[in-house]
């Protein structure tokens, strides 16, 4: 059964963040599988008086052909209210004139068609998945080591997700990997990152005590959506462990059994 004390924040909440998989979906072979009672749960923030954003640290595909998964997944979602890192990374390397050495998924290389890649001056990586071979990443690796300055972008730091048949290794294992390889900090664009939080709140044009965000992991989701002052809550979906509830240092604000419980607490704490 969910907590039963938090939902009072409810009642003064403008707007509300979404993790997507694990939250919503299971990644998987073919499209993977919504999470039962998730596509209603989203119909009823959509219509309810609240904003609704999606926050994510999806790194396999572009934004475009990810959300056209989640909508033949039956959700009803639309470009402009997803978030991922990509656009944020993009937007940080042509700021800053910086040549990316990409070590990617190939679904998500077509997002930085744009973004000069000629003689790199730093490395980005994502979830790429199959492509995280012993060549690929000491090709990353000796970029970087034969860099003056160098830089390192991680589209986001989890150590693992779940996907339709287990648990699957993340992009922060191999983060920290090469952090650990060239004696360097890597800078993450994604959750936790409160930048990339800040993004999210600024197109709401919402403050955080006005926003909660809901995930499924309780580091990146829930400690960071903490950390920029919003309240998280945690769902028992996705890659969520019992061990959750007992973390030395992030307690989750609420944890219910999945995104449609969160919703209807919700609701009925706003009369609607």
């Amino acid at each position: 059964m969910a907590d039963r004390h938090w939902p009072d924040c409810a009642r003064n909440l403008k707007g509300v963040i979404l993790d997507l998989c694990g939250v919503l979906y299971e990644s998987g072979e073919g499209d993977g599988a919504a999470i039962p009672g998730s596509i209603e749960a989203v119909k009823k923030l959509k219509t309810s008086d609240l904003q609704l954003r999606f926050c994510t640290n999806e790194t396999q595909a572009t934004r475009e052909k990810f959300v056209a998964k989640l909508q033949r997944l039956g959700f009803d979602i639309c470009v402009s209210e997803v978030f991922p890192p990509a656009p944020a990374a993009i937007a940080v390397l042509k700021q800053r004139s910086l040549r990316p050495h990409l070590l990617l998924h190939d679904g998500l290389v077509p997002e930085f068609d744009g973004v000069d890649q000629s003689d790199p001056n730093c490395v980005v990586i994502g979830d790429a998945a199959e492509q995280f071979t012993y060549h690929n990443l000491n090709e990353a690796f000796r970029v970087l080591l034969g860099l003056e300055k160098p830089v390192l972008f991680s589209l986001g730091q989890g150590r693992y997700y779940k996907e339709t048949d287990g648990l699957k290794l993340d992009v922060g294992v191999y983060m920290k990997a090469l952090e650990y390889a060239c004696d360097l900090k890597a800078e993450v664009i994604g959750k936790p990152s409160a930048t990339f939080f800040q993004s999210v709140l600024d197109d709401m044009q919402l403050q955080p005590h006005e926003v909660l965000m809901i995930g499924d992991d309780l580091l990146n989701d829930v400690g960071g959506a903490q950390q920029c002052g919003m309240k998280g809550v945690q769902v028992r979906t996705g890659k969520y462990r019992p061990s959750d509830e007992r973390h030395p240092t992030v307690t989750a604000d609420g944890t219910v059994d999945d995104l449609a419980q969160a919703v209807d607490l919700i609701l009925s704490q706003r009369g609607q």
